[in-house]
């Protein structure tokens, strides 16, 4: 008799053990074995200069065409699939697979001003579609600066004959996934943004493009 009450506490216990190992605290508590992980975020001024942060021109102008044009700013995320148990017993299964389906983009200040629309930008979203396996990395490319912000406050108000100098924000990027079974995966990274009117060299780009503000 004393056998088999050691054996049923012992079968009570195994689920709730398995349900602890299963539970990903990292984001919205998922119960996913697998994670998403932001290894870069790189941003590409108009100018074709590329890093770890992002020098956003509002208003691009081509003095000799007399131009003026507003354009969206890219950016390129590398993105890595893993275990949340990296020693599993079983391993990785198609299962843990991950398929990135959206994102997210919302700004802010470091002096705490962030309603969007008079101090920082509107929060945006767009689609991706991407699949990882575990112990894969993915390049995924996104808008992380619509050409339509441009158009509106705060960043309308760093156009020639207006507020001058630079607004920087913080951009926060929300990757949103699943896995194969369907269960929420999401990943968080940062990228800095200067914005300004950056002067132009003539006939579109160059080296002085970036670098200085009209």
């Amino acid at each position: 008799m004393k056998k088999i009450t050691i054996t049923l506490k012992i079968m009570a216990i195994l689920p709730l053990a398995f349900a602890l190992i299963s539970c990903n605290p990292i984001e919205n508590e998922t119960t996913s074995a697998s994670m998403l992980i932001v290894e870069t975020i790189i941003g590409e001024s108009l100018d074709g200069d590329k890093g770890n942060y992002l020098e956003s021109d509002v208003l691009y102008e081509d003095e000799t065409k007399g131009i003026t044009t507003i354009y969206a700013d890219p950016a390129l995320a590398t993105l890595r699939a893993a275990l949340l148990d990296p020693n599993s017993i079983t391993g990785p299964s198609h299962l843990n697979s991950i398929i990135i389906e959206r994102y997210r983009v919302s700004y802010s200040r470091s002096d705490g001003r962030n309603t969007e629309g008079v101090d920082v930008p509107y929060t945006h979203e767009g689609v991706l579609s991407a699949l990882l396996d575990i112990g894969t990395t993915h390049d995924v490319s996104f808008t992380i600066v619509r050409a339509a912000a441009k158009a509106e406050p705060p960043l309308v108000d760093l156009h020639v004959g207006r507020d001058a100098g630079v607004l920087t924000c913080l951009a926060k990027v929300e990757f949103f996934a699943k896995d194969q079974v369907g269960r929420a995966v999401k990943a968080t990274g940062y990228l800095t943004i200067h914005f300004a009117n950056y002067v132009n060299e003539s006939g579109g780009g160059g080296e002085a493009a970036g670098r200085k503000i009209q």
